[in-house]
């Protein structure tokens, strides 16, 4: 797929709309992405460019401060697109743009009119801890915060031990919370509430201008304007496709490079003409998944078919690794030259990460192997 392609689709019934990215965006993350995966980068700079290419507003309603005639579909293909040029911010992108979608689904109205300005803009960041609800609705984890009773409120306890774009200079965080009554919740808790404490940033292998950090919670104070949605049984199916979908244009877009630089590096060396029919065989089947998640998002029955959505996930990510591997096998010694191969390393490094994202592979084939079919 060349260089500036892109996914032409439109909001049902509306315009075709083409997600591009500002060449100015492009530039600034090509020239900053190594940087941003070792953390020689000031993380304070991301979301502030990311939000100036108003690459949030992709699939957020008008009224709300989006862009017309898109919708979800082009907000997974904008996180696919800066995925192309570094990882680490769309990570980051994916983390704003996915706690953008938990109030757009929210019946908390006031909650989401106070954060939205800010979110889009960039001023405050949104971080997610939604996984952890995810896997323990599968039997996979337990829970991880507590609430208890304070008169009409609670007092909440726990821990966040991985969240990411937890800016310093302000966030919010979704997290499920275990409800006194019974029950789970969804809370989003700012970073200034009394007893919420952010860790050091986690000493990561790459992405490490991501600000991913822990979370503590000790008698951290919360209310109902805290509530992001009171019952989750109620609230994950509908946020479960885009949250994922989101998720899954990392795959995307880093295999679409890595394929893009196989066939670049390989052409003219017959050693390497070998390798074009996996380079395109891998290409098609990338284009077949990415048009199932974005079609599967867009007409609402991935929300009916968590099995699809988790098998999209599980292949997506299988694909960009093995995208990774054909342009190592197509530069061969060159990508051990710096010099001769760019990024590569870190594209190595950043397809070793996608497996493992929350909820990783192994979880999703657990948790598939568990279901009846």
């Amino acid at each position: 797929m060349a260089e500036d392609a892109h996914i032409l689709a439109g909001a049902p019934g509306g315009p075709a709309t083409a997600v591009t990215l500002p060449a100015s965006l492009a530039g600034w993350l090509d020239r900053h992405a190594d940087d941003l995966d070792t953390g020689r980068h000031d993380p304070g700079d991301l979301l502030p460019a990311l939000a100036e290419a108003g690459v949030f507003r992709w699939g957020v309603p008008v009224e709300a401060g989006g862009l017309s005639d898109t919708d979800p579909g082009h907000a997974i293909d904008v996180i696919a697109q800066i995925a192309r040029h570094s990882l680490t911010a769309a990570f980051v992108a994916w983390s704003q743009r996915a706690f953008v979608e938990c109030l757009l689904r929210s019946p908390n109205a006031p909650l989401a009119m106070r954060c939205l300005p800010d979110l889009l803009a960039g001023r405050l960041a949104g971080a997610n801890a939604l996984s952890n609800v995810m896997k323990f609705l599968s039997g996979l984890e337990p829970l991880q915060i507590a609430a208890r009773a304070d008169g009409e409120r609670w007092l909440l306890d726990g821990t966040m031990p991985w969240v990411t774009n937890l800016r310093p200079q302000g966030f919010v965080a979704a997290a499920a919370v275990q409800m006194p009554q019974g029950g789970v919740a969804v809370m989003a808790l700012p970073h200034d509430l009394p007893g919420l404490a952010r860790s050091a940033d986690l000493p990561l292998m790459g992405l490490q201008s991501s600000n991913t950090a822990a979370v503590r919670l000790a008698d951290v104070p919360a209310g109902d304007e805290h509530l992001l949605h009171a019952r989750v049984p109620a609230y994950l199916p509908g946020l479960r496709p885009v949250f994922v979908g989101l998720q899954c244009g990392l795959s995307i877009g880093l295999a679409r490079r890595c394929l893009d630089e196989a066939r670049e590096v390989g052409q003219g060396k017959a050693a390497r003409g070998i390798l074009a029919g996996p380079i395109e065989g891998l290409s098609l089947r990338l284009q077949d998944l990415s048009s199932q998640l974005a079609d599967g998002v867009r007409d609402g029955s991935l929300a009916r078919q968590p099995r699809t959505l988790f098998a999209l996930r599980i292949n997506l990510a299988e694909t960009a690794v093995e995208a990774a591997r054909l342009e190592l096998q197509a530069a061969g010694g060159l990508a051990y030259l710096r010099e001769r191969q760019p990024g590569f390393e870190r594209r190595w490094r950043e397809a070793a990460f996608l497996p493992i994202i929350t909820p990783s592979v192994v979880q999703l084939k657990t948790e598939l192997a568990r279901q009846p079919a």
